[in-house]
């Protein structure tokens, strides 16, 4: 049996882009992504609304995904994959944060994973990073939060490809895969759903 852990933020969650609800775990990229690669792999989904790569938030805490990556390791090890995304909460203008920044807190996410014991054996899991699907036209509500991190949202691909050349590790841009469903212009409805899922086992099950 091989074991993944997904690390993401709401896409992962499954946030449905129509009304703000959950995604039923049939339109889950993690779930469809389990149900792709078979019964000898487990696919365990943490994903998190409002999650970012390190920054913290006084208004919503509890969402740096630095501080708690070393616990979610060690709770669900031993783990074959580690695939991270997030990024996506890190353009929102209120963090103020560059593309180096970003692409910093994402590398140090991945030496995280490196450093760990939390494979098979006492070993390193190996690593899968995503790049996530660029904005669209944003709904009003939305926009509060995300409007004017669009751009740098559009240049995560490119640094997250650096990230994973030197870091040795798998990466996938799910911008050509899947955008955003109306009318929130962030998260995926159930087709992009699927198609995030299906691109990633392609590129995931050689590293099982």
């Amino acid at each position: 049996m091989k074991t993944i852990l997904c690390f993401g933020d709401s896409i992962t969650w499954g946030y449905n882009p129509k009304d703000a609800t959950r995604l039923p775990p049939e339109h889950r990229w993690p779930n469809i992504l389990s149900e792709a690669l078979g019964p000898d792999v487990e696919v365990i989904a943490e994903g998190l609304n409002g999650r970012t790569l390190a920054v913290e938030d006084p208004l919503r805490p509890d969402r740096g995904g630095l501080a708690k990556l070393p616990f979610l390791l060690e709770s669900h090890a031993p783990l074959d994959t580690v695939i991270i995304m997030l990024g996506t909460n890190d353009c929102a203008p209120c963090y103020k944060l560059t593309i180096g920044e970003i692409a910093l807190a994402c590398a140090r996410l991945i030496m995280t994973v490196k450093q760990s014991l939390a494979g098979p054996g006492g070993t390193a899991p190996a690593t899968l990073l995503i790049s996530p699907p660029h904005m669209g036209e944003l709904e009003p509500t939305i926009g509060l939060f995300y409007n004017g991190g669009q751009t740098l949202c559009t240049e995560l691909a490119e640094a997250y490809r650096m990230v994973a050349t030197s870091l040795g590790t798998a990466y996938l841009d799910a911008a050509p895969v899947a955008s955003p469903d109306e009318p929130d212009g962030v998260h995926l409805g159930p087709d992009g759903q699927r198609k995030l899922a299906l691109a990633v086992k392609d590129v995931i099950a050689p590293l099982l």
